[in-house]
Protein backbone atom coordinates (compact mmCIF):
# COMPACT_ATOMS: atom_id res chain seq x y z
CA UNK A 1 0.00 0.00 0.00
CA UNK A 2 1.59 3.32 -1.20
CA UNK A 3 0.08 5.85 1.66
CA UNK A 4 -0.37 9.56 0.70
CA UNK A 5 2.16 11.95 1.49
CA UNK A 6 2.52 15.69 2.56
CA UNK A 7 -0.11 17.99 1.20
CA UNK A 8 2.28 19.63 -0.54
CA UNK A 9 3.85 16.92 -2.27
CA UNK A 10 -0.07 15.59 -2.76
CA UNK A 11 -0.60 18.67 -4.83
CA UNK A 12 2.89 18.99 -6.92
CA UNK A 13 2.00 15.64 -8.09
CA UNK A 14 -1.78 16.07 -8.95
CA UNK A 15 -1.27 19.29 -10.25
CA UNK A 16 0.17 18.92 -13.98
CA UNK A 17 -2.44 16.64 -15.57
CA UNK A 18 -3.55 16.59 -19.36
CA UNK A 19 -5.14 18.90 -20.27
CA UNK A 20 -3.87 21.37 -17.42
CA UNK A 21 -2.40 24.86 -18.28
CA UNK A 22 -1.55 26.50 -15.45
CA UNK A 23 1.28 24.99 -13.94
CA UNK A 24 3.24 25.51 -10.76
CA UNK A 25 6.46 27.55 -10.64
CA UNK A 26 8.47 23.97 -9.79
CA UNK A 27 7.15 22.77 -12.87
CA UNK A 28 7.82 25.71 -15.05
CA UNK A 29 10.99 25.79 -13.86
CA UNK A 30 11.43 21.98 -14.86
CA UNK A 31 10.09 22.73 -18.18
CA UNK A 32 12.08 25.35 -18.64
CA UNK A 33 15.31 23.29 -18.64
CA UNK A 34 16.53 24.66 -15.35
CA UNK A 35 16.45 20.98 -13.97
CA UNK A 36 20.03 20.96 -15.99
CA UNK A 37 21.83 23.16 -12.92
CA UNK A 38 24.57 21.17 -12.98
CA UNK A 39 25.26 21.31 -16.19
CA UNK A 40 27.07 24.36 -18.42
CA UNK A 41 25.95 27.57 -20.22
CA UNK A 42 24.86 26.43 -23.98
CA UNK A 43 24.85 22.99 -23.15
CA UNK A 44 21.73 22.01 -25.43
CA UNK A 45 22.86 24.16 -28.60
CA UNK A 46 23.86 21.67 -31.02
CA UNK A 47 26.77 20.69 -32.27
CA UNK A 48 28.20 20.57 -35.79
CA UNK A 49 28.34 17.01 -35.66
CA UNK A 50 28.43 16.40 -39.45
CA UNK A 51 31.03 18.82 -39.90
CA UNK A 52 34.63 17.90 -41.12
CA UNK A 53 35.65 17.24 -37.62
CA UNK A 54 33.10 14.78 -36.62
CA UNK A 55 31.34 13.45 -39.86
CA UNK A 56 28.76 11.83 -38.41
CA UNK A 57 26.85 10.95 -41.14
CA UNK A 58 29.76 9.96 -43.21
CA UNK A 59 31.74 7.86 -40.70
CA UNK A 60 30.93 3.98 -40.16
CA UNK A 61 30.14 3.24 -36.56
CA UNK A 62 32.25 0.56 -34.73
CA UNK A 63 29.45 -0.18 -32.30
CA UNK A 64 27.92 -3.30 -30.92
CA UNK A 65 25.66 -3.20 -33.53
CA UNK A 66 27.93 -3.10 -36.47
CA UNK A 67 30.00 -5.30 -35.06
CA UNK A 68 27.30 -8.20 -35.13
CA UNK A 69 26.04 -7.16 -38.53
CA UNK A 70 29.24 -8.15 -39.53
CA UNK A 71 29.44 -11.68 -37.93
CA UNK A 72 25.85 -11.95 -39.25
CA UNK A 73 27.20 -10.92 -42.94
CA UNK A 74 30.16 -13.21 -42.78
CA UNK A 75 27.89 -15.95 -41.26
CA UNK A 76 29.74 -16.13 -38.07
CA UNK A 77 26.79 -15.05 -36.34
CA UNK A 78 22.66 -16.75 -36.74
CA UNK A 79 19.89 -14.61 -35.19
CA UNK A 80 17.37 -17.19 -34.47
CA UNK A 81 13.66 -16.11 -35.29
CA UNK A 82 11.13 -16.44 -32.08
CA UNK A 83 7.70 -17.05 -33.13
CA UNK A 84 6.39 -14.61 -30.81
CA UNK A 85 8.96 -11.74 -29.99
CA UNK A 86 10.80 -12.07 -33.61
CA UNK A 87 14.48 -11.22 -33.18
CA UNK A 88 14.19 -9.97 -30.00
CA UNK A 89 14.95 -12.48 -27.53
CA UNK A 90 18.19 -13.44 -29.68
CA UNK A 91 19.43 -9.98 -30.06
CA UNK A 92 19.61 -9.42 -26.38
CA UNK A 93 21.81 -12.35 -25.85
CA UNK A 94 23.37 -11.53 -28.73
CA UNK A 95 24.47 -8.07 -27.58
CA UNK A 96 24.48 -9.04 -23.95
CA UNK A 97 21.56 -6.68 -23.06
CA UNK A 98 19.69 -8.19 -19.97
CA UNK A 99 16.34 -8.92 -19.95
CA UNK A 100 16.07 -8.39 -16.48
CA UNK A 101 16.82 -4.54 -17.67
CA UNK A 102 12.62 -4.19 -18.99
CA UNK A 103 11.16 -0.87 -18.49
CA UNK A 104 7.99 -0.08 -20.42
CA UNK A 105 6.81 3.25 -21.44
CA UNK A 106 3.31 4.12 -22.82
CA UNK A 107 3.56 7.85 -24.09
CA UNK A 108 3.72 7.56 -27.63
CA UNK A 109 7.38 8.52 -28.43
CA UNK A 110 8.67 6.42 -30.80
CA UNK A 111 9.36 6.31 -34.31
CA UNK A 112 6.25 3.33 -34.31
CA UNK A 113 4.46 5.74 -31.97
CA UNK A 114 1.02 4.69 -33.25
CA UNK A 115 1.41 1.32 -32.19
CA UNK A 116 2.36 2.56 -28.30
CA UNK A 117 -0.51 2.89 -25.45
CA UNK A 118 -1.20 1.97 -22.23
CA UNK A 119 -2.32 -1.58 -22.62
CA UNK A 120 0.46 -2.03 -25.73
CA UNK A 121 3.51 -0.16 -24.15
CA UNK A 122 6.94 -0.37 -25.71
CA UNK A 123 9.47 -2.53 -23.81
CA UNK A 124 13.12 -0.96 -23.81
CA UNK A 125 16.37 -2.94 -22.30
CA UNK A 126 19.79 -1.32 -22.31
CA UNK A 127 22.92 -2.49 -21.43
CA UNK A 128 26.26 -0.16 -21.17
CA UNK A 129 26.25 1.07 -24.51
CA UNK A 130 22.89 -0.66 -26.24
CA UNK A 131 19.35 -0.05 -26.06
CA UNK A 132 16.41 -1.84 -27.73
CA UNK A 133 13.14 -1.35 -28.13
CA UNK A 134 10.25 -3.47 -28.70
CA UNK A 135 6.81 -2.91 -29.23
CA UNK A 136 4.21 -6.17 -29.10
CA UNK A 137 2.56 -6.22 -33.00
CA UNK A 138 5.28 -3.37 -34.40
CA UNK A 139 7.05 -4.66 -37.79
CA UNK A 140 10.55 -2.98 -36.65
CA UNK A 141 12.63 -3.22 -33.28
CA UNK A 142 14.35 -0.51 -33.14
CA UNK A 143 17.65 -0.59 -31.78
CA UNK A 144 20.64 1.94 -30.59
CA UNK A 145 24.43 1.89 -29.66
CA UNK A 146 27.45 3.89 -28.25
CA UNK A 147 30.05 4.75 -30.50
CA UNK A 148 33.54 5.64 -29.11
CA UNK A 149 33.61 8.55 -31.55
CA UNK A 150 30.17 9.19 -33.08
CA UNK A 151 28.01 8.90 -29.93
CA UNK A 152 24.92 7.05 -30.70
CA UNK A 153 23.90 5.46 -33.43
CA UNK A 154 20.28 4.46 -34.26
CA UNK A 155 19.06 1.54 -35.79
CA UNK A 156 16.06 -0.70 -36.86
CA UNK A 157 15.57 -4.61 -37.86
CA UNK A 158 12.59 -5.54 -39.50
CA UNK A 159 10.85 -8.20 -37.30
CA UNK A 160 11.32 -10.65 -40.25
CA UNK A 161 12.67 -13.88 -40.82
CA UNK A 162 15.19 -13.98 -42.92
CA UNK A 163 18.78 -15.93 -43.33
CA UNK A 164 20.92 -12.50 -42.71
CA UNK A 165 18.64 -10.37 -41.04
CA UNK A 166 19.76 -6.35 -41.95
CA UNK A 167 20.24 -3.55 -39.46
CA UNK A 168 19.06 -0.23 -41.19
CA UNK A 169 21.27 3.01 -40.00
CA UNK A 170 18.19 5.94 -39.39
CA UNK A 171 19.12 9.44 -39.12
CA UNK A 172 15.22 10.45 -38.46
CA UNK A 173 15.96 9.66 -35.13
CA UNK A 174 18.20 12.75 -34.63
CA UNK A 175 15.35 14.82 -34.90
CA UNK A 176 15.26 14.15 -31.08
CA UNK A 177 17.68 12.24 -30.66
CA UNK A 178 20.80 14.51 -31.73
CA UNK A 179 18.89 17.95 -30.14
CA UNK A 180 18.87 19.73 -27.14
CA UNK A 181 17.38 17.19 -25.00
CA UNK A 182 20.50 15.37 -25.91
CA UNK A 183 22.85 17.98 -25.07
CA UNK A 184 23.22 18.98 -28.86
CA UNK A 185 24.85 15.53 -30.05
CA UNK A 186 23.57 12.05 -30.59
CA UNK A 187 22.29 10.62 -27.64
CA UNK A 188 19.75 9.23 -25.50
CA UNK A 189 17.48 10.82 -22.89
CA UNK A 190 14.26 9.54 -20.66
CA UNK A 191 11.19 12.66 -20.16
CA UNK A 192 8.86 12.09 -17.73
CA UNK A 193 5.67 13.57 -19.48
CA UNK A 194 1.63 13.42 -18.98
CA UNK A 195 -0.33 11.37 -21.54
CA UNK A 196 -4.06 11.20 -21.91
CA UNK A 197 -5.65 7.85 -21.42
CA UNK A 198 -4.42 6.56 -24.98
CA UNK A 199 -1.22 7.83 -24.45
CA UNK A 200 -0.71 10.85 -26.56
CA UNK A 201 1.37 13.70 -24.66
CA UNK A 202 0.92 16.55 -23.41
CA UNK A 203 4.06 18.55 -23.88
CA UNK A 204 2.71 21.51 -21.48
CA UNK A 205 3.28 18.92 -18.78
CA UNK A 206 6.59 17.63 -18.79
CA UNK A 207 9.89 17.06 -16.43
CA UNK A 208 12.14 16.62 -19.07
CA UNK A 209 15.80 15.73 -19.12
CA UNK A 210 15.56 13.48 -16.63
CA UNK A 211 18.79 12.40 -14.49
CA UNK A 212 19.63 11.29 -11.01
CA UNK A 213 19.44 15.16 -10.24
CA UNK A 214 15.11 14.97 -10.51
CA UNK A 215 13.24 14.48 -7.41
CA UNK A 216 11.01 11.10 -7.89
CA UNK A 217 8.14 13.02 -7.36
CA UNK A 218 8.82 14.36 -11.12
CA UNK A 219 10.09 11.60 -12.70
CA UNK A 220 8.29 8.56 -14.80
CA UNK A 221 5.09 10.30 -16.39
CA UNK A 222 4.31 8.19 -19.20
CA UNK A 223 5.88 5.08 -17.90
CA UNK A 224 4.98 2.23 -16.03
CA UNK A 225 7.34 1.43 -12.34
CA UNK A 226 7.59 -1.74 -10.48
CA UNK A 227 9.61 -2.01 -6.95
CA UNK A 228 8.99 -0.57 -3.56
CA UNK A 229 9.95 2.92 -2.88
CA UNK A 230 8.03 3.55 0.82
CA UNK A 231 6.16 6.94 1.24
CA UNK A 232 8.44 8.49 -1.81
CA UNK A 233 5.79 9.69 -4.94
CA UNK A 234 6.72 9.34 -8.40
CA UNK A 235 4.31 10.18 -11.30
CA UNK A 236 4.19 6.37 -12.96
CA UNK A 237 1.64 4.67 -13.76
CA UNK A 238 -0.46 7.29 -13.92
CA UNK A 239 -2.95 7.40 -17.50
CA UNK A 240 -4.90 10.45 -17.90
CA UNK A 241 -6.24 13.43 -16.00
CA UNK A 242 -8.00 11.15 -13.65
CA UNK A 243 -5.33 9.25 -12.11
CA UNK A 244 -3.26 12.26 -11.42
CA UNK A 245 -6.22 13.47 -9.35
CA UNK A 246 -6.62 10.86 -7.80
CA UNK A 247 -3.02 10.77 -6.84
CA UNK A 248 -3.43 13.36 -4.82
CA UNK A 249 -5.95 11.48 -2.74
CA UNK A 250 -5.45 9.29 0.23
CA UNK A 251 -4.83 6.08 -0.46
CA UNK A 252 -2.99 6.08 -3.33
CA UNK A 253 -2.90 2.72 -4.88
CA UNK A 254 -0.90 2.84 -7.97
CA UNK A 255 2.73 2.62 -6.38
CA UNK A 256 4.98 -0.19 -4.88
CA UNK A 257 3.27 -2.02 -7.46
CA UNK A 258 5.47 -5.76 -7.77
CA UNK A 259 2.30 -6.61 -11.09
CA UNK A 260 1.30 -4.37 -13.83
CA UNK A 261 -1.46 -7.13 -15.13
CA UNK A 262 -4.00 -4.84 -13.81
CA UNK A 263 -3.04 -2.60 -17.05
CA UNK A 264 -1.97 -4.47 -20.11
CA UNK A 265 -1.36 -8.54 -20.58
CA UNK A 266 2.03 -8.97 -19.36
CA UNK A 267 2.71 -12.19 -21.29
CA UNK A 268 3.05 -9.68 -24.33
CA UNK A 269 6.97 -9.19 -22.64
CA UNK A 270 10.05 -11.02 -22.19
CA UNK A 271 9.37 -9.68 -18.38
CA UNK A 272 6.21 -8.51 -16.13
CA UNK A 273 7.53 -5.22 -14.31
CA UNK A 274 8.79 -1.85 -15.38
CA UNK A 275 12.07 -1.74 -13.19
CA UNK A 276 12.82 1.13 -10.60
CA UNK A 277 16.16 0.61 -10.53
CA UNK A 278 16.90 0.13 -13.99
CA UNK A 279 15.14 3.33 -14.73
CA UNK A 280 17.18 5.12 -12.04
CA UNK A 281 20.36 3.66 -13.52
CA UNK A 282 19.29 4.62 -16.85
CA UNK A 283 18.92 8.10 -15.85
CA UNK A 284 22.17 8.51 -15.08
CA UNK A 285 23.79 6.62 -17.61
CA UNK A 286 21.75 8.38 -20.88
CA UNK A 287 22.65 12.00 -19.80
CA UNK A 288 26.41 10.49 -18.91
CA UNK A 289 27.15 9.15 -22.12
CA UNK A 290 26.00 12.69 -23.81
CA UNK A 291 28.33 14.78 -21.39
CA UNK A 292 31.26 12.12 -22.72
CA UNK A 293 30.20 12.49 -26.46
CA UNK A 294 29.75 16.54 -25.75
CA UNK A 295 33.24 16.65 -24.76
CA UNK A 296 34.74 14.90 -27.30
CA UNK A 297 32.99 16.35 -29.94
CA UNK A 298 33.68 20.26 -28.78
CA UNK A 299 37.76 18.44 -27.91
CA UNK A 300 37.76 17.58 -31.99
CA UNK A 301 36.21 21.17 -32.83
CA UNK A 302 38.56 23.43 -30.85
CA UNK A 303 41.53 21.31 -31.57
CA UNK A 304 40.85 21.48 -34.92
CA UNK A 305 40.35 25.57 -35.17
CA UNK A 306 42.36 26.49 -32.28
CA UNK A 307 45.29 23.87 -31.13
CA UNK A 308 43.91 23.40 -27.87
CA UNK A 309 40.75 23.14 -25.71
CA UNK A 310 41.15 26.08 -23.57
CA UNK A 311 37.35 27.51 -24.10
CA UNK A 312 35.76 24.30 -22.42
CA UNK A 313 36.57 24.69 -19.00
CA UNK A 314 32.49 25.27 -17.96
CA UNK A 315 32.15 22.37 -20.16
CA UNK A 316 35.01 19.87 -18.42
CA UNK A 317 34.08 21.40 -14.73
CA UNK A 318 29.92 20.68 -15.40
CA UNK A 319 31.10 17.09 -16.24
CA UNK A 320 32.77 16.92 -13.31
CA UNK A 321 30.12 17.72 -10.85
CA UNK A 322 27.83 15.15 -12.94
CA UNK A 323 31.03 12.13 -12.83
CA UNK A 324 30.56 12.78 -9.51
CA UNK A 325 27.09 13.20 -8.77
CA UNK A 326 27.36 16.75 -7.03
CA UNK A 327 23.47 17.52 -7.51
CA UNK A 328 21.98 14.25 -7.15
CA UNK A 329 18.19 13.93 -5.75
CA UNK A 330 18.29 12.38 -2.38
CA UNK A 331 16.30 8.82 -1.30
CA UNK A 332 14.56 9.43 1.59
CA UNK A 333 13.91 5.80 1.77
CA UNK A 334 14.79 2.78 0.46
CA UNK A 335 14.43 1.93 -3.38
CA UNK A 336 14.00 -1.88 -3.87
CA UNK A 337 13.54 -3.44 -7.48
CA UNK A 338 14.01 -6.19 -9.42
CA UNK A 339 16.61 -8.17 -7.95
CA UNK A 340 17.71 -9.88 -10.95
CA UNK A 341 18.48 -6.52 -12.54
CA UNK A 342 20.40 -5.31 -9.40
CA UNK A 343 22.39 -8.47 -9.25
CA UNK A 344 23.20 -8.31 -12.98
CA UNK A 345 24.25 -4.80 -12.83
CA UNK A 346 26.40 -4.77 -10.17
CA UNK A 347 28.13 -8.04 -11.66
CA UNK A 348 30.49 -6.52 -14.03
CA UNK A 349 32.78 -4.76 -11.55
CA UNK A 350 35.17 -4.40 -11.87
CA UNK A 351 36.09 -4.61 -8.12
CA UNK A 352 39.36 -3.51 -5.89
CA UNK A 353 41.19 -6.17 -3.69
CA UNK A 354 38.60 -5.20 -1.08
CA UNK A 355 35.72 -6.14 -2.75
CA UNK A 356 34.50 -2.52 -4.08
CA UNK A 357 33.12 -1.45 -6.95
CA UNK A 358 31.80 1.55 -8.84
CA UNK A 359 28.47 0.03 -10.08
CA UNK A 360 27.48 -1.09 -6.27
CA UNK A 361 24.14 0.43 -5.52
CA UNK A 362 23.21 1.82 -2.55
CA UNK A 363 19.33 2.32 -2.82
CA UNK A 364 18.79 3.60 0.22
CA UNK A 365 19.70 7.72 0.50
CA UNK A 366 21.46 7.66 -2.78
CA UNK A 367 21.62 5.76 -6.62
CA UNK A 368 25.41 5.04 -5.47
CA UNK A 369 27.30 3.59 -2.50
CA UNK A 370 30.63 5.43 -4.03
CA UNK A 371 29.21 8.68 -5.95
CA UNK A 372 31.43 8.43 -8.79
CA UNK A 373 30.02 7.33 -12.35
CA UNK A 374 30.89 3.80 -13.82
CA UNK A 375 31.18 6.04 -17.19
CA UNK A 376 34.67 6.39 -16.42
CA UNK A 377 35.50 2.70 -17.21
CA UNK A 378 33.40 3.27 -21.05
CA UNK A 379 35.74 3.44 -24.10
CA UNK A 380 34.07 6.61 -24.85
CA UNK A 381 35.82 8.04 -21.85
CA UNK A 382 38.84 6.32 -22.83
CA UNK A 383 38.98 7.59 -26.26
CA UNK A 384 38.51 11.42 -25.50
CA UNK A 385 41.15 13.15 -27.33
CA UNK A 386 44.29 13.31 -25.22
CA UNK A 387 44.17 16.79 -23.78
CA UNK A 388 40.87 16.71 -22.66
CA UNK A 389 41.18 13.35 -20.64
CA UNK A 390 44.20 14.60 -19.29
CA UNK A 391 42.94 17.54 -18.01
CA UNK A 392 39.75 15.57 -16.75
CA UNK A 393 42.28 13.42 -14.72
CA UNK A 394 44.26 16.27 -13.22
CA UNK A 395 40.83 17.86 -11.87
CA UNK A 396 39.80 14.45 -10.66
CA UNK A 397 42.88 13.72 -9.06
CA UNK A 398 42.75 17.48 -6.95
CA UNK A 399 39.26 16.85 -6.03
CA UNK A 400 39.72 13.41 -4.75
CA UNK A 401 43.25 14.01 -3.13
CA UNK A 402 41.53 17.05 -0.84
CA UNK A 403 43.31 19.87 -2.59
CA UNK A 404 40.17 21.00 -4.16
CA UNK A 405 38.07 22.30 -1.49
CA UNK A 406 35.76 24.57 -3.85
CA UNK A 407 32.09 24.52 -3.79
CA UNK A 408 31.20 23.12 -6.72
CA UNK A 409 32.53 19.52 -5.07
CA UNK A 410 31.59 20.05 -1.07
CA UNK A 411 29.07 17.92 -1.20
CA UNK A 412 31.64 15.10 -1.95
CA UNK A 413 32.68 13.64 1.31
CA UNK A 414 35.61 13.36 2.30
CA UNK A 415 35.57 9.21 2.97
CA UNK A 416 33.89 9.36 -0.54
CA UNK A 417 36.86 10.54 -2.13
CA UNK A 418 39.43 8.33 -0.16
CA UNK A 419 36.98 5.54 -1.68
CA UNK A 420 36.47 6.45 -4.88
CA UNK A 421 40.49 7.05 -5.34
CA UNK A 422 41.34 3.84 -4.21
CA UNK A 423 38.20 2.08 -6.16
CA UNK A 424 39.60 3.90 -8.98
CA UNK A 425 43.28 3.36 -8.83
CA UNK A 426 42.63 -0.25 -8.27
CA UNK A 427 40.38 -0.82 -11.62
CA UNK A 428 41.03 1.98 -13.64
CA UNK A 429 43.16 1.19 -17.01
CA UNK A 430 45.41 4.10 -18.07
CA UNK A 431 45.15 6.39 -15.47
CA UNK A 432 48.44 8.59 -15.34
CA UNK A 433 51.38 7.87 -13.50
CA UNK A 434 51.11 10.39 -10.83
CA UNK A 435 47.86 8.98 -9.78
CA UNK A 436 50.24 6.10 -9.15
CA UNK A 437 53.02 7.60 -7.36
CA UNK A 438 51.06 10.01 -5.62
CA UNK A 439 53.37 12.71 -6.55
CA UNK A 440 51.13 15.89 -7.90
CA UNK A 441 52.12 17.63 -10.85
CA UNK A 442 53.82 21.13 -10.34
CA UNK A 443 51.18 24.07 -10.51
CA UNK A 444 52.40 25.66 -13.92
CA UNK A 445 52.14 22.17 -15.47
CA UNK A 446 48.90 20.62 -13.59
CA UNK A 447 45.72 21.82 -15.93
CA UNK A 448 47.55 23.88 -18.08
CA UNK A 449 45.20 22.81 -20.90
CA UNK A 450 42.58 25.10 -19.66
CA UNK A 451 44.37 28.14 -18.28
CA UNK A 452 43.13 31.40 -18.97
Amino acid sequence: MFHAPRADRRDRLALPVPGCRVLQPLVVFLAAGIVLADDFQGSTHQVAYDGEEIRYSIEAPDDPVARLQKRIDNGEARLKFDSKFGYLPALLEFLHVPQASQMLVFSKTSLQRHLISPSNPRAIYYSDDVYVGYIPGAPLLEVSAMDPNLGGVFYSLAQEETAQPKFKRSVDCLQCHGAAKTMGVPGHFVRSIATDETGELDTHNEASYITHRTPLEDRWAGWYVTGTHGDQIHRGNLIGAAAFEQAAKEPYELGNLADLSRFFETRKYLGTGSDIVALMVLEHQAHMQNYVTRLNFESRIMLRQYGHIRYLKSQSEAFLRYLLLTAEAPLTGPVRGNPEFTKEFQSHGPRDRRGRSLRDLDLQTRLFKHPCSYGIYSPAFDNLPAPMKEHLYQRLWNILTGQDQSRDFEKVRAEDRAAILEILLETKYGLPEYWQSGRTRSSATAGRELAN
